[in-house]
């Protein structure tokens, strides 16, 4: 079982930045494949990013390529996702989500998920 608690979202301008946290319990943390998505009201939830257990493998939806930046820090059990050059269709419910993995890859599907965090973004 893994609880997962996302923190960092808030209300910015356009084209500022923003950091999001998902601080992950349990001791297996490390083996877990991790992912961000995002709702936005009357949409249905996209991944927008995902790493695999060792960081070594990324995934970037198209329309935040170049502008976010998943990362994880394992001795803390945290994923991050920095956000910049954020546009106001960034606004969104954010959403962490986990999942064992026995290969080094990113997922698409994941058992676990945070509570979320909303990101708006003003123009």
């Amino acid at each position: 079982q893994v609880q997962l608690v996302e923190s960092g979202g808030g209300l910015v301008q356009a084209g500022g930045s923003l950091r999001l946290s998902c601080a992950a319990s349990g001791r297996t943390f490390s083996s877990y494949a991790m992912g961000w998505f995002r709702q936005a009201p009357g949409k249905e939830r996209e991944c927008v990013a995902a790493i695999s257990w060792s960081g070594g493998k990324r995934y970037y939806s198209d329309f935040v390529k170049g502008r976010f930046t998943i990362s994880r820090d394992n001795a803390k059990n945290t994923v991050y996702l920095q956000m910049r050059s954020l546009k106001p269709e960034d606004t969104a419910v954010y959403y962490c989500a986990a999942d064992s993995s026995s290969s080094d890859y990113v997922l698409f599907e994941y058992s676990y998920w945070g509570q979320g965090t909303q990101v708006t973004v003003s123009s």
